[in-house]
């Protein structure tokens, strides 16, 4: 798969939706985390990310203005003794607790399907970053938008390479109905310095209309450190 940089995946896609990196940074001492969420409705636009004692959660901006706080208010990520958990909905708190119960992030999202939004009907994207670096990611997703058929996708990544990682989003082109997500995940540069500038690259990237919020986080290997940034568009 040919490696891409997330400026060029970025610049060249208005609309991409919800969207999860997981990789390795430069130095290869850090894990990379990175989520960001986007909207063309004034509801979807009108949130902030914020930090809680696990991680980050969603809320409204202007409470409002809020008209369904449905599938637009969750944890996007969950951490975890021994992992850090990352989705665009309430399957972060699924995952969290098979994983609490002894169980695998694969049989939680089992019990999960793509989102009740229809016509897109929304893919649920996940990951799950493991203590060791390695990770997960996984895309739950309709036929082509048919309901019937739920397609359930997962990919493993054992031993990430310095400087690279794997982007997965929500929507494959800005279209009504939205297309769902299409292929592997995107093998992506991973070669920022720190959490701050990783931010920075995607936020300028991030199309400045639809872009609300971001998320990116550089997680030491060796001391659990953790290098966060958030980013909203309503500061």
């Amino acid at each position: 798969m040919k490696l891409q940089r997330m400026e060029d995946i970025l610049s060249g896609h208005p609309y991409p939706g919800r969207g999860i990196l997981l990789g390795r940074s430069a130095d290869n001492e850090k894990a990379v985390v990175a989520y960001f969420i986007m909207g063309r409705s004034e509801n979807s636009r009108n949130r902030v990310f914020e930090k809680t004692g696990d991680g980050i959660r969603t809320r409204a901006y202007d409470e409002s203005k809020m008209t369904d706080p449905s599938l637009i208010i969750y944890h996007p990520v969950r951490r975890m003794e021994n992992c850090m958990i990352v989705t665009n909905g309430d399957q972060t708190d699924t995952i969290r607790d098979f994983l609490a119960k002894g169980e695998c992030y694969v049989c939680a999202l089992r019990s999960r399907c793509f989102e009740p939004d229809p016509p897109n009907y929304t893919p649920r994207i996940s990951g799950v970053l493991l203590g060791d670096g390695s990770y997960k990611l996984s895309i739950l997703k309709s036929l082509d938008g048919d309901p019937s058929c739920n397609h359930r996708c997962f990919y493993e990544y054992d031993n990430p390479i310095a400087g690279q990682g794997h982007f997965v989003h929500t929507y494959q082109e800005n279209l009504d109905p939205l297309p769902s997500f299409e292929g592997e995940p995107r093998r992506v540069v991973c070669d920022a310095p720190d959490a701050k500038a990783f931010a920075e690259l995607l936020w300028k990237h991030l199309n400045n209309d639809n872009k609300v919020s971001l998320y990116v986080c550089y997680a030491g290997l060796r001391d659990g450190s953790l290098d966060e940034v958030i980013l909203n568009k309503h500061a």
